[in-house]
């Protein structure tokens, strides 16, 4: 499972990480920017997320839209924004390989010329009815919202969605994105990984080519992280949403990507729903049928994740029925280990999901991804099998530890989601919320 890779960092410190693959003639360039909506602060949030579609509008040699000349040559591409990274790639034959380094280096030494106040207004009002058709439209969208707000104070860089609130989108000035963007967007908080059939001589050559004229910019600033005190009691929540049915989120506050019990966490959420023979799967929705689907995830992150579990009551019935279910369950883990079995087939899931990752060159979660997630975040493009013995090597007390140690009730955040009318099928003692 180790991906083979060279390395070198250019004088302007960009990061260029090459994985030689002559199986197809494709190639893949994946560049990761270590800025994400945690970088933001309250006030000026939605840039990172702005500029991922800023970065498609053009740049000073190619002022128009950067898709057609990468499809045209048979190319495929995209990006997206998380709270930690930002990440654009093209997947394309190997002729165009070229093409692709010089668009990616364009944009990221020469967007700002070609920047207008009309880019940057049409864009902000793409991103402005993206939020609302996403989240503040969509059945059940604002939970993440209430859940992130109530999960992290407000000067926390979790405390807000990566998309950004509107009210700051609305007030910051084309100034304001530009300096963002001078910040973070250059070769020395950059990683470019380029993988297929290439040469890696010839990938460093011409990334270097492309790339070393660019001028690197000082270290960006670390993002303020508060000190996040320890829980003082549950608190549950009441959104009204136009829904058909009650939907109950669990979340918890818990380590980050990488950290101890991150792994353990992840193997616990495919342990709870990971399938029908899942503990929570198996008594919600076959056994009593109070539950129309139940879902869990640790989501990993760099400065702190969180543990989710969502439920939806079957008609008929209220959240209460599922919390003390859920509740009940998790008792359990926390008194007993897990069985032999169980966690045999959560390790064989997440083994799985790395084989999976790896059967591309390029793309969302393929290998030029891979490395420059590990690169990036872990400061080693090689630590692909590190990661995966994290879960080689989580033993059924691990999990137990893990699950008494950060899926208390007290510590959790509870939403209630109902529908108009429906108050009565929320958790007792719900404050009701609105996060728009």
């Amino acid at each position: 499972m180790q991906i083979a890779y060279e390395k070198q960092t250019l004088d302007n410190g960009l990061d260029v990480i090459v994985h030689e693959d002559h199986g197809c003639p494709i190639v893949a360039v994946n560049l990761w920017y270590h800025v994400g909506s945690k970088n933001e602060r309250p006030g000026r949030t939605g840039f990172a997320h702005l500029f991922e579609h800023l970065m498609f509008e053009g740049s000073a040699h190619f002022d128009r839209g950067y898709f057609h000349p990468l499809q045209e040559v048979g190319g495929t591409l995209n990006g997206s924004t998380s709270t930690d990274r930002t990440n654009y790639w093209e997947v394309v034959p190997t002729g165009a390989f070229e093409r692709a380094l010089w668009m990616e280096s364009d944009r990221m030494g020469y967007l700002l010329p070609a920047l207008t106040q009309e880019k940057f207004e049409t864009q902000r009002e793409v991103v402005l009815n993206e939020r609302r058709q996403n989240y503040e439209n969509r059945p059940y969208g604002l939970v993440p919202m209430a859940l992130m707000a109530a999960l992290h104070p407000p000067d926390h860089p979790y405390h807000w969605l990566t998309i950004g609130e509107p009210d700051d989108l609305r007030a910051a000035g084309l100034a304001d994105v530009k300096a963002f963007f001078a910040t973070y967007y250059h070769p020395g908080n950059a990683s470019l990984a380029i993988a297929g059939d290439v040469r890696a001589a010839d990938a460093f050559g011409e990334a270097c080519r492309h790339f070393e004229e660019i001028p690197c910019g000082p270290p960006p600033p670390p993002p303020a992280v508060p000190a996040e005190a320890d829980s003082d009691g549950e608190r549950r929540l009441l959104l009204v949403d136009r829904v058909e049915l009650p939907r109950l989120y669990l979340a918890w506050r818990t380590p980050p990507l990488f950290a101890a019990d991150d792994a353990e966490l992840d193997l616990l959420a495919e342990l709870l729903t990971g399938g029908k023979a899942s503990r929570l799967y198996r008594r919600l929705v076959r056994e009593q049928r109070i539950a129309t689907d139940v879902s869990a995830a640790q989501g990993s992150r760099e400065l702190a994740s969180s543990f989710f579990i969502a439920a939806t009551a079957a008609p008929g019935h209220d959240l209460a029925e599922l919390e003390a279910v859920i509740a009940d369950e998790l008792d359990a883990l926390r008194t007993d280990p897990p069985g032999d079995d169980e966690v045999e087939r959560a390790r064989t899931t997440a083994d799985a999901d790395f084989v999976y990752r790896t059967q591309t060159v390029g793309g969302f979660g393929g290998r030029s991804d891979q490395l420059n997630l590990y690169n990036v975040l872990a400061g080693d493009p090689g630590y692909g099998p590190s990661d995966r013995a994290r879960y080689a090597a989580a033993l059924p007390q691990a999990l137990r530890r893990a699950a008494d140690l950060h899926l208390r009730a007290e510590q959790r955040v509870a939403v209630s989601v109902v529908p108009a009318g429906e108050t009565a099928a929320a958790l007792p003692d719900s404050v009701l919320v609105s996060p728009r």
